[in-house]
């Protein structure tokens, strides 16, 4: 994975199109920095205010909190090509998670000067970049609402379907399902309940045809929209 491939990667699921010919590249590289972690290796400290954000390019990602108690809680596993480490940057704030790396990986580190020529000289990326994260302000308010509102299947339904938008794939040979990896630590996070119900939910949702699951993905067909959440579903 070279620099030039592993950014036009990030920026391509951005907004395809964007102008990265070969002169504002060869102002931008300089500025960029490709770092590869082993397994177990942290880029950003819970605590620690962030010096550049960061796109996965390459291997697995997990964002996870400790709180007070030392209890550890996994908020997102990220994959390429996922942004992350934005927030902290910009707004100048201590990180609120570790990100470490879950195997082998590579990310291309976003410093203060980069992202000053990507967002002043790069036409259309300010706008890509603030539809993403209003697309992932959107989703995580969803949940909010859903977490005071809906059920536990309701909730789940919503944190696959946010998933799936983020990083789901269509499955080659069988129209309609998708293919989406996702932990079920991560997909209990994402919906505020116990991995206990996750677990039951999808086994449910599986003896109903809806999915199945497979190593370290899960395989599905997503409702129609306003067909609800399926089935009714009682778990803990």
């Amino acid at each position: 994975m070279d620099l030039r491939t592993g950014f036009a990667a990030v920026l391509e699921s951005l907004a395809p199109g964007l102008p990265l010919d070969d002169a504002r590249w060869q102002a931008l590289a300089p500025l960029l920095r490709l770092q590869r972690l082993a397994t177990g290796e942290a880029v950003l400290l819970q605590g620690q205010q962030p010096q550049a954000f960061y796109a996965v390019v390459q291997g697995e990602i997990e964002a996870r909190f400790s709180g007070l108690d030392g209890q550890v809680s996994v908020l997102e596993t990220m994959r390429p090509p996922r942004l992350f480490g934005l927030a902290g940057f910009v707004c100048r704030q201590p990180s609120r998670y570790e990100a470490v790396a879950l195997r082998p990986s590579v990310l291309i580190a976003i410093g203060p000067a980069a992202y000053t020529r990507l967002m002043d000289e790069l036409p259309g990326f300010a706008r890509a970049l603030m539809q993403e994260f209003a697309g992932r302000f959107a989703g995580t308010l969803g949940l909010l609402a859903a977490s005071r509102h809906a059920t536990a299947a309701e909730r789940l339904l919503l944190g696959l379907q946010q998933l799936d938008q983020e990083r789901g794939e269509p499955l080659p040979g069988e129209p309609g399902w998708r293919r989406l990896r996702v932990s079920q630590a991560e997909l209990a996070a994402l919906a505020n309940v116990s991995r206990q119900t996750v677990n039951e939910w999808l086994g449910q949702q599986a003896r109903e045809g809806r999915l199945r699951q497979a190593y370290r993905c899960i395989l599905w067909r997503p409702p129609a929209p306003g067909a609800g959440a399926a089935a009714p579903f009682t778990g803990s």
